[in-house]
């Protein structure tokens, strides 16, 4: 994991005194979860440039060493040794705390002076890279995005999700550091650590005086908090100096939000107790809404959910109350990690999968070996998806044309492409699939949710 910051101008050396850290010398720092490294490749004149560079174990953090006494935060096969990632910021406040806090006993003119400097993040995690500009540009910055394929032997792979960022700016360091302690968690949103009340002060110390007023501060906030809603709108409540209103929420417009989703969940359960299903998984579960659902259906003798994110799962595991279950559910009820786009066993021999609001969260990119994990290998007898209706989305006050719901959605299909795909499902895995609408009807838009309920064709 690796972040080098460039100064370029006259007596760029003292970049040293800024970061207080000899550029003369390596230095090693211990850190909860492995080590950091300072060092600087390149000393001159006119162009200096420290680099950190992180060492982490994953075999320390899949045996829970780091941040959990019931096992690992992640997998044996992880990403965090490489991505820049929370593991980042904290080390960036912990060996740049007084550069962070724009003291310099040698440079203090220097420390309060704009400078030009060049940030690279080597391999941020940013599979919805349309937003690095909208999130960076506000403050100043020129980005570079250098991206790469995910196998160069398979172009139809597509790209990979990791890129690295170059942010260039005239800025003072500290602003530099306080904006990468809190935009990379944005993109890269698996935290090492479970996110609680004290995150919020974190947030607002390191967005003092550039939060606030960014463009994208309620996505911001919500991504850095992890979309905890209740401590969402604590912050924005503090940023907005209004500490008596709640924060309006950004996963649905207005306050359909509620009604829709709980019309939607109960469809979905309505679909699968049709389909005379015995055993179902929740894939890109979430918070758990609809497992939880499941599981009160005497119908149903297994019911098992997953989610990429981790802290999700653990969202999932206190709204289910897990810990509290009856044994008979508990039994009943399987919980894991996983991914919609890998292959994997756990996710096979269930009589019905139901994927909600979940696809327009992927790259479409990825949809093709999304479709593959689930009609070919999981290949259950019945399959329920559902996702926004794009145009539906005129009957939202405040959107603008061609906006999505949420920020974090990578798409919204029309009805006509919706249909599109699922018809091209069907054609390719032997199923049959009828149409439905959830929500309230519009003559000319239709509803606010589109679902497909597939059948395996026997």
């Amino acid at each position: 994991m690796l972040l080098t910051i460039n100064y370029q101008g006259k007596n760029t050396q003292d970049l040293g005194y800024l970061l207080h850290k000899n550029p003369s010398r390596p230095q090693e720092f211990t850190l909860n979860y492995g080590k950091a490294y300072v060092f600087y490749p390149e000393v001159s004149n006119e162009s200096t440039t420290a680099a950190l560079l992180l060492d982490i174990d994953p075999i320390e953090l899949a045996r829970g060493k780091v941040g959990s006494s019931e096992g690992g935060l992640f997998d044996y096969v992880n990403d965090r040794p490489y991505v820049c990632s929370s593991f980042m910021s904290t080390a960036l406040s912990r060996v740049f705390g007084t550069a962070m806090s724009g003291r310099s006993k040698e440079k203090q003119a220097l420390a309060d002076t704009p400078i030009n400097l060049k940030a690279k993040i080597h391999m941020l995690a940013a599979s919805n890279k349309n937003m690095l500009p909208a999130v960076f540009e506000p403050l100043g910055y020129t980005i570079a995005v250098e991206t790469f394929p995910n196998d160069d032997q398979f172009p139809r792979w597509g790209q990979s999700n990791y890129v690295n960022l170059t942010l260039s700016g005239t800025l003072r360091l500290c602003e530099l550091l306080h904006h990468l302690y809190v935009l990379i968690p944005v993109f890269d949103t698996q935290k090492h650590y479970y996110i609680a009340d004290a995150e919020i002060e974190k947030l607002l110390s390191h967005g003092e005086g550039w939060l606030k007023e960014h463009p994208l501060c309620e996505y911001i906030t919500s991504r850095y908090l992890h979309r905890r809603r209740s401590l969402i709108n604590k912050a924005l409540a503090r940023l907005t100096d209004n500490p008596e209103e709640d924060a309006p929420g950004q996963a649905e417009p207005e306050a359909k939000r509620p009604k829709l989703n709980q019309t939607r969940l109960r469809a979905v359960v309505d679909e699968v107790l049709a389909s005379g299903a015995k055993s179902v998984i929740d894939m890109g579960c979430g918070e758990g809404n609809l497992t939880r659902l499941l599981l009160r259906e005497q119908q149903l003798s297994k019911v098992a959910a997953f989610d990429v994110a981790f802290t999700a799962l653990e969202r999932a595991k206190d709204k289910l109350k897990v810990d509290r279950l009856h044994e008979t559910l508990q039994n009943k009820l399987g919980l894991f990690q996983g991914s919609l786009v890998y292959r994997d066993k756990r996710c096979e021999g269930f009589d019905c999968a139901c994927v909600v609001e979940v696809i327009e969260h992927l790259d479409e990119s990825r949809l093709t070996a999304f479709t593959r994990v689930l009609f070919e290998f999981a290949n259950p007898r019945t399959v329920i998806i559902t996702t926004p209706n794009a145009e539906y989305n005129i009957h939202y006050a405040g959107m603008k044309e061609n906006a999505l719901r949420h920020a974090d959605h990578r798409f919204e299909w029309n009805r006509a492409q919706f249909a599109a795909w699922v018809n091209a499902i069907c054609e390719n895995y032997r199923y049959k699939v009828a149409i439905k609408e959830i929500g309230d009807n519009d003559d000319d838009t239709g509803t606010p949710t589109q679902m497909g309920v597939f059948t395996r064709c026997e």
